[in-house]
């Protein structure tokens, strides 16, 4: 029996937070839509927890302007950790601790212009340099066990190769995602992609399955969206890039085992906030009971 080689580890995560928000106005004025809390931890808190879970020894965070709070969230709080010691509040310490990256774990870029997620990976080019990457797109948090992209990593291990995690979507909504098609089975339920189709009509959607915003990349991505190529909206597009790459390298699909909030928009970071409250055990059975009374309540005129 032939072993199977082994692919090189997957150590360093790309974070696209440069966007502006403008659907969270007038929340996100003067706060990153990143910063916005699901119960009472940062979306963007989510999204590294999972890459961390992962095996993510590096996170990179394309940044724009009016995200310097970002940085600060990862960095040490030393005025605020030494009133929590001195008020006795060891939990919140311990929390903050858990969550604060190691020394040189977190690297900060620049977008300046916004030209797409495309352009954002490519921003972090010399920092992610001659290795395979993830990309995690901070709007979309994952309930799940384990993480999206620990499951994905473990499909990595046996295919290597460039790797999309998909989720079935409402065969009639198939105009709002990207969409691929399904090819022969890989390792477990993987399967090869065979098309990848932005925001598809229902009628030439080759599949229901969207990507759900995390992908394990070569770092030969870089080279095709280099060429800065305009696609949908004038932006230099992520999906472009792969649909070209993929005409010499394999990609790969694999189905998360989770649920998916897109905190993007308005509902979907409405029901992130109910689903973490009530799988809180802090919180869970308190707010299913204020949910329902809430819900029974008979209406106002």
């Amino acid at each position: 029996m032939v072993a199977k080689p082994m692919q090189p580890p997957i150590r360093k995560a790309v974070f696209p937070v440069a966007g502006l928000g403008t659907r969270f106005l007038p929340a996100t004025k003067a706060m990153p839509k990143e910063m916005l809390t699901v119960v009472d931890r940062p979306l963007i808190q989510y999204v590294v927890d999972e890459a961390r879970a992962a095996g993510i020894e590096h996170c990179i965070f394309v940044t724009g302007r009016n995200k310097g709070v970002i940085e600060d969230h990862f960095d040490q709080a030393t005025e605020l950790e030494a009133t929590l010691k001195e008020r006795g509040r060891t939990e919140a310490l311990a929390e903050l601790a858990r969550d604060l990256p190691s020394p040189g774990m977190t690297s900060f870029t620049r977008q300046q212009v916004p030209h797409g997620l495309g352009h954002a990976v490519w921003c972090a080019r010399d920092i992610v340099g001659n290795e395979p990457f993830a990309v995690l797109l901070p709007d979309m948090i994952m309930q799940g066990e384990p993480g999206c992209l620990a499951q994905m990593v473990e499909v990595y291990r046996q295919t290597g190769g460039n790797i999309i995690a998909v989720e079935a979507a409402d065969p009639q909504m198939t105009h709002h995602y990207g969409i691929v098609g399904v090819g022969e089975k890989a390792a477990g339920e993987a399967f090869r992609i065979t098309a990848m189709v932005e925001k598809p009509k229902p009628a030439d959607a080759p599949s229901n399955l969207f990507i759900n915003g995390r992908y394990i990349l070569q770092p030969t991505i870089f080279e095709h969206l280099g060429r800065h190529a305009r696609g949908a909206g004038n932006e230099i597009q992520l999906t472009d890039a792969m649909i070209e790459l993929a005409k010499s390298e394999s990609f790969y699909g694999t189905r998360f085992k989770g649920r998916t909030f897109d905190c993007g928009s308005k509902l979907g970071f409405l029901s992130a906030n109910v689903a973490f409250a009530l799988a809180r055990p802090d919180l869970g059975k308190d707010f299913a009971a204020a949910a329902r009374a809430l819900l029974d309540e008979p209406k106002k005129h």
